[in-house]
């Protein structure tokens, strides 16, 4: 063997054989037990970074410790090729979304084989391929059969410029994230799943999921957000002729009938009063403990109320005004408060003589429970910021201790426990007692109900867009929305479009989207929108384990495989894709395609690798590669260093692996992703990290190249055994916990203990131990010392080492030596040696002997396996 680990050439050689024997190719029929370890696949956008090494390191090591463990594992691989920024390359570079997206996969698949990852390649799939989306197609067609999608006109953000609908996330200040352009909301008809039908299966579920983090349970339940109050029914009386509109402008005239147009108002369950024939306005409350707090009723923007009056040139540019405005109910809780106040009044449901005023404010969603809210400024914040703005009455309604007093004072809204207070019947309750009593007197009443409602809305699926999955709808003049036949699926993209006029290529093709009727035949037109590409993400899973050419998935085979054992991501998915995925795969469960509810039974969030920030004097973003000690290489002017960071394309701090791996190789590579953190915290990248992985693997090659490496069995070294052995069973324990940082460190210690070791078939043994136990972290430098020594086979194939119970057992303790208690030795005894032994021990002790000076002690206290304390 050479005394220096050739990285490059061990790392070419056996990445080939591993490639040439598909030694990592999952066998369905294996009569192993199956295990399924899966990454986030990745979107292809050019070249991988650090942070995919760390994500896709942490798996491979699950994977290949799977294997020697005796499972058949599952650990492949594929590319989420669809979506935007593959479009935004077509306007940019003039190229096709497709061409541009394939060579990126081959670029990026080409790294990922050079870090040596242990996966079946062989089921290798791109999302942008008519072998992976028609079968999507067929699964929606399935869903659509069985009533889980359907269409309906919804508010959408609208880019002018762009002419395509934009997802939250890309509206920033109001503007389209690529154009700039102001966004405008539009009511386009949509395609939807129905998410919602599953909403308290999705809740009841993360109960069973004890393997995933606590914090995405949380934030899985908050973004479903189950909420149990009363809906009721406030009368809407007469406008008082206040006539305030926004801000001391515009409103109702006093002569104004508020019922002059129809108000169309969703009545609340339960409907009014009988013979009352009064217009109502429903609202939704979670607290309606606090109804006597209520100093006023919201209503959206799009609400029947506000669209009722929105004729009048200063209600209509108040609604404009709240369509500029924030999408999400995040931002709304954040931006600005609103409101245009109708003209409007509500009567109190407990006090006829109360009068509340409507306004129209920007903060209400139609969309969630019935698109009115009750204001109850002194025990929600958001109602509080609104009163304070219009000067609107904030009382107290619950009283936290002595505090009584009726006028609330303060910017910050009391949102605790306490007893109800200034509230009629209510006085004296506790809060639930409190929500109790106003449902039963509001359902005895017969103007509200108890009700449960959620923050989740059904999934709109449609994309106005080319690079995504054709949605599988026909539309008829005469025979309306017809499915695609499956026999002619795939709907397949055309690939001769232009991206030179903004809005979806697909709306403008000559021929494409014109095609006969399935129940016709009649000329009829194709849908032109595609679905979201959360869609394809949402069963991946299920194909990897299942690839039939003639549907999605064989049940049984991926029911062997399913669910995924060990799922690994960012935390930045920790919402939408996985609840998507969990969505998907009940649905196919309530069509009988699956057996499974849940997806994913393991999940891990890992950290992130960071790195500083630079930018140039003239304000540029520059990646490391750019700069050198504080000047840009290219102008020779100082830059500024920013914070340490996620690696982001954007701000160009990532550092590409490749001339990392051509430098240090894979090995080393892989066990700095592994050895300087918990792999849940952010990593930073640093030189000096690297370098000493690079170290460690010369380390580890100098141990392998001795002649004293041996096949299994101990002997001549009680204490290196005992070490091998609680090694190896921490190792597999800390693999299993995804804890890699506490197994490098057990490795570290190993070595040492090696290195210290006198020569013995102990040693030997401990170092071809040692070959097996590096094998996941390091493996083409255990695979080229293993061949070298002449072992059978590859050591990506052989058994992990057994753990023999009897040298887990310490036979020996440390114990400390106390005079007069302070600590002055410590002696390493035999664990059962007896009490007169010890105390011998201790007082014969070199260290004890000469404090003592020979003098008797007064006193000698023993506690076995502690301590000795002797008294001078």
């Amino acid at each position: 063997m050479a005394t220096r680990f050739n990285a490059l050439q061990a790392d070419s050689t056996w990445q080939k054989v591993w490639d040439d024997r598909q030694t990592f190719a999952a066998r369905d029929d294996s009569g192993k037990p199956h295990s399924y370890v899966l990454e986030m696949f990745p979107y292809p956008s050019g070249r991988i970074h650090m942070g995919h090494v760390r994500n896709y390191t942490m798996g491979d090591v699950l994977a290949r410790f799977r294997r020697m463990r005796g499972y058949e594992v599952l650990h492949p691989m594929g590319w989420d090729a669809f979506g935007m920024p593959a479009e935004n390359a077509a306007m940019e570079k003039g190229v096709h979304p497709g061409t541009w997206t394939l060579a990126n996969i081959e670029t990026m698949k080409a790294q990922l084989k050079r870090l040596g990852f242990a996966l079946d390649w062989s089921r290798e799939l791109a999302t942008c391929k008519p072998d992976y989306y028609g079968h999507e197609q067929a699964l929606f067609l399935d869903m659509f059969a069985a009533g889980l999608v359907y269409r309906k006109e919804s508010a959408v953000n609208w880019d002018p410029v762009d002419m395509t609908v934009l997802a939250n996330e890309q509206v920033i200040d109001g503007r389209g994230w690529r154009s700039g352009a102001l966004v405008e909301k539009r009511k386009l008809s949509q395609w939807f799943l129905k998410i919602t039908d599953f909403a308290d299966e999705l809740i009841d579920g993360l109960g069973e999921l004890d393997h995933w983090p606590d914090k995405v349970k949380l934030m899985q339940e908050n973004w479903i957000g189950k909420s149990q109050g009363l809906t009721f029914s406030f009368e809407i009386l007469p406008g008082t002729g206040r006539g305030t509109g926004e801000a001391g402008g515009g409103g109702l005239p006093q002569s104004a009938s508020p019922v002059e147009a129809p108000l169309h108002h969703q009545p609340a369950a339960g409907g009014p009063p009988p013979g009352s024939g009064e217009e109502r306005v429903a609202v939704f409350s979670t607290r309606p403990d606090t109804i006597f707090g209520a100093s006023f009723v919201a209503v959206a923007a799009d609400h029947p109320i506000a669209q009722a009056i929105a004729d009048r040139p200063e209600v209509a540019a108040f609604i404009e005004r709240c369509k500029k405005g924030g999408t999400t109910a995040a931002e709304l809780e954040t931006q600005e408060k609103l409101g245009f106040d109708t003209g409007l009044t509500a009567a109190h449901p407990f006090d006829a003589t109360r009068r509340l005023p409507i306004y129209i404010a920007n903060f209400v969603l139609m969309d969630y429970g019935t698109g009115a809210v009750m204001g109850v400024p002194a025990h929600d914040q958001r109602d509080l910021d609104f009163a304070r703005k219009y000067d609107l009455p904030v009382q107290r309604v619950v009283a936290d201790g002595d505090l009584r007093d009726p006028v609330f004072v303060g910017d910050e809204a009391y949102t605790g426990p306490g007893a109800l207070v200034n509230s009629d019947f209510l006085d004296g309750l506790d809060v639930e007692a409190a929500k109790r009593e106003v449902i039963a007197r509001a359902e005895a009443g017969g103007w509200g109900k108890g009700s449960t409602v959620y923050r989740l809305r059904d999934w709109g699926v449609s994309r106005q867009r080319y690079w995504g999955t054709p949605i599988p709808i026909i539309h008829c003049n005469a025979c309306g929305v017809q499915p695609v036949p499956k026999a002619q699926l795939p709907v397949v993209l055309p690939e001769d479009v232009s991206f030179a006029i903004p809005g979806n290529p697909l709306d403008r093709h000559p021929t494409w989207k014109h095609v006969a009727c399935p129940a016709c035949g009649e000329p009829a037109r194709r849908e032109t929108d595609t679905l979201d590409t959360f869609a394809d993400s949402s069963w991946y899973f299920i194909r990897f384990a299942s690839q039939p050419k003639d549907k999605p998935f064989d049940r049984a085979v991926a029911e062997r495989w399913l669910p995924v054992g060990q799922y690994i991501g960012g935390v930045e998915h920790a919402i939408l894709h996985l609840l998507y995925a969990r969505f998907w795969t009940r649905a196919l469960k309530h069509i009988g395609m699956l057996d499974i509810a849940e997806p994913f039974t393991g999940l891990f969030t890992q950290g992130m690798v960071t790195h500083e920030t630079y930018k140039s004097a003239d304000n540029r973003w520059l990646s490391p590669d750019d700069v050198r000690d504080g000047i840009e290489i290219a102008t020779g002017q100082p830059i500024t260093v920013g914070r340490v960071e996620k690696m982001s394309k954007s701000k160009k701090n990532t550092v590409d692996p490749e001339p990392i791996v051509d430098r240090y190789g894979a090995d080393a590579t892989r066990w700095f992703m592994l050895s300087d953190s918990p792999p849940e915290r952010d990593l930073p990248w640093s030189e000096s990290g690297i370098e000493g992985a690079w170290r460690f693997v010369q380390r580890l090659w100098r141990l392998f190249d001795g002649d004293d490496t041996v096949a299994p069995g101990e002997g001549g070294d009680p204490t290196l055994d005992r070490k091998l052995h609680q090694t190896i069973l921490g190792i597999e324990q800390d693999i299993e916990a995804l804890a890699f940082n506490k197994a490098v460190a057990k490795l570290y210690e190993l070595c040492t203990a090696i290195e210290r070791a006198a020569p013995s078939p102990s040693r030997g043994n401990a170092i071809y131990t040692l070959m097996l136990l590096v094998a996941p972290m390091v493996p083409h430098v255990a695979e080229e010392a293993w061949a070298a020594k002449g072992f059978d086979g590859l050591i990506a194939d052989a058994a992990w080492p057994e753990v023999d119970p009897k040298l887990l057992v310490e036979d020996e303790v440390t114990i400390a030596v106390q005079v007069n208690g302070k600590l002055r030795d410590t002696l390493t005894l035999p664990k059962d040696m007896a009490r007169e032994q010890i105390e011998a021990a201790a007082l014969s002790a070199d260290k004890i002997a000469r404090l003592l000076d020979g003098k008797p002690p007064k006193k000698v206290i023993v506690v076995p396996g502690r301590l000795v304390n002797i008294v001078a």
